[in-house]
C-alpha cells in the first residue's frame, strides 16, 4: 500500500448531519446494535446447548451470526462513541483498519450465505446422499473458505482505496470509513481505482449471487418433483429463511457497490449502508428464529434450562 497522503486523521459526519437529531439517531442505534448483539448471542449459545441442532445447516447459522455481531461491531460502536462523545475523529490507521474488516466481513458473508445454500440444495437434492457428503470436515472447510475469500478480497479493495493521495479535505460524510466517500476525498484522479474497484467488486458478488442462484434452481427443480404438497411445504420452509436473508444482504449491498461513485447519491449511499450494515444483520436472528420451531424450543431451554 502506497501512503503519499498528509492527512493523519478523517472526521466522521457520523448518523446525522443535524445537531438536534444526532442524539435520537445514536440511541435509536445502539438499541439496534444491542439487539443485534443479543439475538445472535442467543443463536450462538441455543445451537451450542442444544445437540439435536448440531447439523451443518445450524452450523452455518451459527457462523452467520458470528459473523454478523462482528460485522455490526466494526461501525456501530466507533460511531456511538464519537457521536455520543462530540469527537468524530477516526485516525488514519484506525480508517484502514475499519474498512478492511467490513470489506472482509461483508464479503466473507456473501461466501458464507453460497455455502448456506448448497447445504439446503444438497439435503434437498440428494437427501440420501447428503449426510455422507455435507461431513463436518467439509463444513469446516467451506467456511474457512470464506473467511479467506472474504480477506483476500478485502486486502485488494482497501488497498486500491488506500493507493490515492488525501491531502485534503478529510470529512467523510459517512459514519464510518466506507471506500465511496473517501474516495470523493482523494485528491487524485480516482477513476481508474474506481473501475478496477467496481470489476472486481462485481465478479466477488456476481458469482457468489450466481452459485446461490443456481443453488436455488436445483433446489426448486427438485421441489417440483416431491409428489404431496406437505412434502413441498416443508422442503421450501426450510430455505425461506435463508432466501430472506440472502434477498435483504443482495438488493442492498449490491446497489451500494455496484453503481459508479459519480452516480453515488451520498444521502443514498449512507442509508444503503445502514441496511445492510446495521439493519439486516440486526433482523437475521428474528428471520431464522420465527418461523423454524426447533430453533424456538431451544431458545426456550436456553432462556428456562430448569424447565
Amino acid at each position: 500500500m502506497r501512503n503519499e497522503t498528509s492527512v493523519t486523521e478523517f472526521i466522521l459526519t457520523g448518523f446525522s448531519d443535524t445537531p438536534e437529531l444526532r442524539l435520537v439517531s445514536s440511541l435509536v442505534f445502539l438499541f439496534i446494535y444491542l439487539f443485534s448483539l443479543l439475538g445472535n448471542m442467543s443463536i450462538i449459545a441455543a445451537v451450542t446447548r442444544d445437540s439435536r441442532l448440531h447439523t451443518p445447516m445450524y452450523f452455518f447459522l451459527q457462523n452467520l451470526s458470528f459473523l454478523d455481531m462482528c460485522y455490526t461491531s466494526v461501525t456501530i460502536p466507533k460511531a456511538l462513541a464519537n457521536s455520543l462523545m462530540g469527537s468524530n475523529v477516526i485516525s488514519f490507521w484506525e480508517c484502514v483498519a475499519q474498512l478492511f474488516l467490513f470489506l472482509m466481513l461483508g464479503a466473507s458473508e456473501c461466501f458464507l450465505l453460497t455455502s448456506m445454500a448448497y447445504d439446503r440444495c444438497l439435503a434437498i437434492h440428494r437427501p440420501l446422499l447428503y449426510g455422507v457428503i455435507m461431513s463436518r470436515k467439509l463444513c469446516v472447510k467451506l467456511v474457512a473458505v470464506a473467511w479467506l475469500s472474504g480477506a483476500l478480497y478485502s486486502a485488494f479493495y482497501t488497498a486500491n482505496t488506500f493507493s490515492l493521495s488525501f491531502c485534503g479535505p478529510n470529512v467523510v460524510d459517512h459514519f464510518f470509513c466506507d471506500s465511496s466517500p473517501l474516495m470523493r476525498l482523494s485528491c487524485s484522479d480516482f477513476r481508474t481505482q474506481e473501475k478496477v474497484g467496481f470489476a472486481v467488486g462485481g465478479c466477488v458478488i456476481l458469482s457468489a449471487f450466481g452459485l446461490t442462484v443456481a443453488s436455488y434452481v436445483v433446489i426448486i427443480s427438485a421441489i417440483t418433483r416431491i409428489h404431496s404438497a406437505g412434502g413441498r411445504g416443508k422442503a421450501f420452509f426450510t430455505c425461506s429463511s435463508h432466501l430472506t436473508t440472502v434477498t435483504l444482504f443482495y438488493v442492498t449491498g449490491g446497489i451500494a457497490y455496484l453503481r459508479p461513485i459519480s452516480q453515488d447519491s451520498l444521502i443514498q449511499g449512507r442509508l444503503l449502508s445502514l441496511f445492510y450494515s446495521v439493519i439486516t444483520p440486526s433482523l437475521n436472528p428474528l428471520i431464522y428464529t420465527l418461523r423454524n420451531k426447533d430453533m424456538q424450543v431451544a431458545l426456550k431451554k436456553l432462556l428456562a434450562p430448569s424447565n
